[in-house]
């Protein structure tokens, strides 16, 4: 079943005890994406974990979320470079077996 994979927002907030409107604020900065089945709102599991980190850095280290979302972009960055590197360095194999 499809909606087994979806948590609810409501579920969430009461869980990390924030409030309904940080997590539409999320959403509207595109850090985390919602779902809406039959008028409910509803947060993938596979977003549970950067919606955590969210969480710790904006109760944590107090930062607001135009800093959480240039650390997610940084981050984000940061892989794409090393799979890059990774992708770069198996070529340079090809080369350096010859």
């Amino acid at each position: 079943m499809i909606e087994a994979h979806f948590i609810s927002t409501k579920t969430i907030c009461i869980h990390y005890e924030i409030e309904i409107s940080f997590v539409n604020e999320l959403s509207k900065m595109g850090l985390i994406q919602i779902e809406e089945i039959e008028q409910d709102q509803f947060i993938h599991q596979d977003q549970i974990g950067d919606l955590e980190k969210i969480i710790r850095l904006h109760q944590e280290l107090d930062l607001n979320l135009e800093a959480i979302d240039i650390i997610f972009n940084l981050l984000e960055k940061e892989r794409d470079l090393r799979k890059e590197i990774i992708t770069l360095k198996n070529r340079l194999r090809l080369y350096e077996s010859d």
